[in-house]
């Protein structure tokens, strides 16, 4: 039995000594590294779609089943619980099963459920739905887990960025789409507003199903083929710690949990702002429900180039100054989100000045997301996975603590809890300042002279295989 399969060239990528493709080009459909690339971002994009369908048409749905402001509140808590806890189960899935499978599986599983959001006549059925369709949304770790799988360290992050960054737009053509789809149902075809609603929900389901059956007929998981045949005869053993020991000492690394806080004050702030904006504009300055949903789709769409422009920024500051670059780069763009987030609950009285601030906010908050995770490769070589599925789970948490604390029932006003929760992007990225690396410095010291073993140095780069030097 060889030890390494054997070299595998894509039509158009060069290649690693590990099969993985060492470049990213965006425009191609190439076999297996491309493909792989633009299936799991379709796929994850397709599951964003799906989970915030709902939101802008909120409007409508809470009157048709007679909401109040607690049961939509508790329903935008349930779906980002449902979020945290198949995120959590989704990473051994990938490990057992690899990551088209463990996807597809979970989009197909959860299709039906978004499809089932027509029949809901209730408030308790209203939560549970929104508690079951957040389970989508796990397979953000499964996209992560593919590319890692398909680039070379020297384009991973590049392409964990932009695919991540890409999908996350699915929520703004949601929030753009869906009124608009029901708008046409219920005006072009009149329909009454209450089976309008309902009706155009088959749209998400079908699109999330066809793309998880795509992911199965179309999709590889690792450059030599099937995940499972590939673990059983490659000959490589990556694991020389037991799980315990993985799992005890990601849970103990002090640096992965201030990523996850900041992490719930980026990604969890975006969540929240994605579940709110298009009620808030609808109910604070009169528009009508397609001008409303257009206006919050900005938060999402944005995604296709400010997430993956954090990552970059991430990259530069470090080649400039280190980790020291990568640390303050994160506090201050986040920083600036936040106080971004208070501004745009003080303009509240205008509606193109909220607008405006709404749209640059989105910038910021979501090159913090891509911020973050240029930080998070180098905590931990041991438990990387364990580091990261703190982190990503962080964001779904934080999104449950905004929408518990601030938008659930009518303590605040929702410009006022906006504000306040500007503020607490601004205090919960400040604990960034502790994070400290001896190999690597924090962001007012630079290296020790006693390296601590568990931290992750990157390995240098090997050199590419292509098929002129092969």
């Amino acid at each position: 039995m060889e030890r390494n399969p054997p070299l595998i060239t894509s039509e158009f990528l060069p290649v690693d000594s590990q099969n993985k493709a060492t470049e990213l080009r965006l425009l191609s459909i190439s076999t297996p590294h491309m493909r792989a690339f633009h299936l799991a971002w379709l796929s994850l994009f397709s599951c964003f779609f799906s989970t915030f369908s709902i939101p802008p048409l909120i409007p409508v749905i809470r009157q048709d089943l007679k909401l109040s402001d607690a049961d939509i509140g508790a329903a935008g808590i349930a779906s980002f619980l449902g979020s945290i806890f198949s995120r959590l189960a989704m990473g051994p899935a990938c490990d057992l099963v690899g990551p088209r499978i463990a996807s597809a599986t979970l989009s197909l599983l959860t299709a039906p459920v978004i499809l089932a959001t027509s029949l809901i006549s209730s408030a308790k059925l209203f939560i549970l739905v929104r508690f079951l369709v957040g389970f989508c949304l796990a397979n953000f770790v499964a996209n992560q887990f593919w590319m890692s799988s398909m680039f070379a360290g020297n384009v991973v992050g590049l392409a964990n960025g932009v695919s991540a960054g890409w999908a996350n737009v699915g929520s703004g053509v949601a929030q753009l789409t869906m009124p608009l789809f029901y708008s046409l149902v219920s005006e072009y075809f009149n329909v009454p507003s209450s089976t309008a609603w309902r009706v155009i929900f088959f749209i998400p389901a079908i699109f999330q199903a066809s793309m998880a059956l795509m992911v199965l007929a179309y999709g590889q998981d690792v450059p030599p083929g099937n995940y499972k045949d590939y673990s059983k005869n490659s000959g490589e053993n990556p694991k020389q710690m037991s799980f315990s020991e993985v799992l005890f000492n990601g849970l103990t690394n002090y640096r992965g949990w201030i990523l996850g806080l900041a992490y719930g004050f980026s990604f969890g702030v975006e969540m929240t702002m994605e579940n709110i904006v298009a009620e808030y504009f609808y109910d604070r300055f009169g528009v009508d429900i397609a001008i409303a949903g257009s206006i919050a789709a900005i938060v999402g769409m944005s995604n296709w180039f400010s997430r993956p422009m954090g990552g970059l920024f991430s990259d530069r500051a470090a080649r400039r100054f280190g980790m020291r670059g990568r640390l303050w780069a994160l506090w201050a763009v986040q920083t600036v989100g936040g106080l971004l987030c208070v501004t745009l609950g003080r303009v509240y009285k205008s509606l193109w000045g909220s607008v405006v601030v709404m749209g640059v906010f989105s910038v910021f908050v979501q090159a913090a997301s891509g911020l973050n995770f240029g930080v998070v490769p180098f905590v931990s070589k041991r438990s990387l996975g364990v580091v990261s599925g703190i982190t990503g789970s962080g964001g779904t948490v934080g999104a449950v603590l905004t929408q518990l604390l601030l938008f659930s029932g009518s303590r605040f006003s929702k410009q006022t809890s906006i504000s306040l929760m500007g503020l607490m992007m601004i205090v919960c990225t400040m604990p960034v300042s502790l994070i400290y690396f001896p190999r690597l410095g924090g962001m007012f010291c630079g290296p020790s002279f006693n390296p601590d073993p568990e931290d992750y140095h990157l390995l240098e780069q090997e050199e590419s295989i292509t098929p002129e030097n092969k």
